[in-house]
């Protein structure tokens, strides 16, 4: 076994210590259940900063909503894109050099891509995700369950006398530039399964968010971050 002494080598040494996971036992919180379900994350991947913020709608109704500064993020990438596409055609024109043109077409291009991934992130960024008491049901999604007749079909969807607890864990993210940690919020259901409701990089707002969705939904924080 050969190890690596040199200063990039000690570097990548130390930045896996860094990114591994702490053992945790789910026997702390006096469940079987907990001892069943899955510790890892749901979703892989997710966001360094605050994506969602839990809003109560009503006496009934909670539903996280994209944070302004997630918005803001999808936005930029949705404007500049449609920026250049609009931009791009106008300089060509007044130059005279407007046409099916490399000058053209390639900026075209390059702002068309990013005005889809900005309308990408902002679709599924913004999508509504609804815990209603008075309907009984959990649903993430532009698709409101009352209005289907078999809503058990929704990939995000559960009643909410299903849910056995909220569970909280951590995932860390490795890039090219840059690391962090990413913190997941899942519902727990009666069977084990478990259903993915947000994750983001604020440990501190996730688990102020979860206390109070424990509180509305009457069921446990399963706290492993």
């Amino acid at each position: 076994m050969k190890f690596n002494f040199s200063i990039n080598g000690i570097q990548e040494f130390l930045k896996s210590l860094s990114g591994a996971r702490k053992s945790f036992d789910p026997s702390i919180f006096n469940d079987p259940l907990a001892g069943k379900t899955g510790w890892t994350p749901a979703k892989g991947g997710g966001a360094n900063f605050c994506t969602h913020r839990l809003i109560a709608m009503g006496p009934e109704r909670m539903e996280f909503r994209s944070s302004w500064g997630a918005k803001f993020f999808y936005l930029i990438f949705l404007f500049i894109g449609l920026g250049v596409m609009l931009a791009v055609p106008i300089a060509m024109y007044s130059e005279g050099k407007l046409g099916l043109n490399p000058e053209t077409i390639v900026p075209i291009l390059i702002g068309s891509i990013f005005a889809i991934i900005g309308g990408i992130m902002l679709y599924f960024g913004t999508k509504p995700i609804v815990f209603d008491r008075r309907a009984g049901h959990f649903w993430k999604g532009w698709q409101n369950p009352e209005k289907m007749l078999n809503p058990e079909t929704l990939k995000h969807y559960t009643k909410l006398n299903q849910i056995h607890a909220l569970q909280l864990v951590s995932e860390y993210c490795s890039g090219n530039k840059s690391s962090y940690y990413s913190y997941e919020l899942n519902l727990v259901l009666e069977d084990g399964s478990r259903i993915n409701v947000i994750d983001h990089g604020n440990s501190e707002k996730l688990r102020k968010d979860a206390q109070s969705l424990s509180t509305f939904l009457g069921k446990p924080v399963w706290d492993g971050i």
